[in-house]
């Protein structure tokens, strides 16, 4: 299995949220990307994150995406669980991705349950700056995971079931700092599976890892697929 964070799409240009130079060293995600915020002040939320929406549709998978991929056609991997919500993997072609914190990829009015796609949503915003609900006016919220809101129980069950069957689990792109998601390679390691992790910078469970790399993502799974 392999565990992606915002590091695998760095590469494609999408800037990470927690780093020293992220998103949330700029911004308040209390104010910003919470969902008390979004519902005292919908329109505020929108404004910081309309343009992102635009970036996030606009980028390319890099060759992390396309690796891993690659390996889930080989038979060498079989799923990604990511924290990412840009879509990435499923546009470089893996087909067993299971998005923890929900994607960009539909957004839902809350007052009616309506639904609309990722296109949808962009043609809104070059009207307005706040996407509302054709059906009843509602101010549509991403279909993502904020902060306050509990991860949909069922892919992170799924997630965690997959966590223990796997023989090896690759980190790539993740600081393991984010819970529950940062759990998931405990379970592989109780079960007796290995863990190898790829990322700039230190996780907590370095110590635990079969492998450790520091480095591109891209440049390092394309050496994996090159010599699978």
């Amino acid at each position: 299995m392999a565990l992606t964070g915002a590091g695998i799409s760095t590469e494609s240009g999408i800037p990470d949220f927690r780093s020293p130079g992220g998103l949330w060293a700029e911004f308040d995600p209390l104010e910003y990307g919470s969902i008390q915020a979004f519902r005292a002040d919908p329109a505020k939320v929108w404004r910081f994150y309309a343009p992102r929406f635009s970036v996030l549709s606009d980028a390319e998978p890099n060759g992390a995406h396309l690796a891993l991929a690659q390996l889930e056609r080989l038979g060498l991997l079989d799923a990604v669980i990511t924290q990412n919500i840009d879509r990435l993997h499923e546009r470089a072609g893996s087909k067993n991705v299971l998005e923890v914190h929900g994607s960009i990829r539909t957004s839902s009015c809350p007052g009616c349950g309506a639904s609309y796609s990722l296109d949808e949503v962009l043609a809104l915003l070059g009207h307005s700056d706040v996407p509302l609900c054709s059906e009843c006016g509602g101010v549509l919220k991403p279909d993502v995971v904020f902060f306050g809101e509990l991860l949909p129980a069922g892919t992170i069950d799924r997630a965690y079931s997959l966590a223990r069957s796997a023989r090896l689990l690759l980190v790539i792109g993740s600081s393991l700092e984010v819970h529950p998601v940062a759990g998931l390679p405990l379970e592989t390691l109780e079960a007796g599976g290995a863990l190898a992790i790829v990322n700039r910078g230190p996780t907590p469970l370095d110590s635990r890892a079969s492998l450790k790399v520091d480095g591109s993502a891209g440049a390092i799974l394309g050496a994996v697929v090159a010599s699978a």
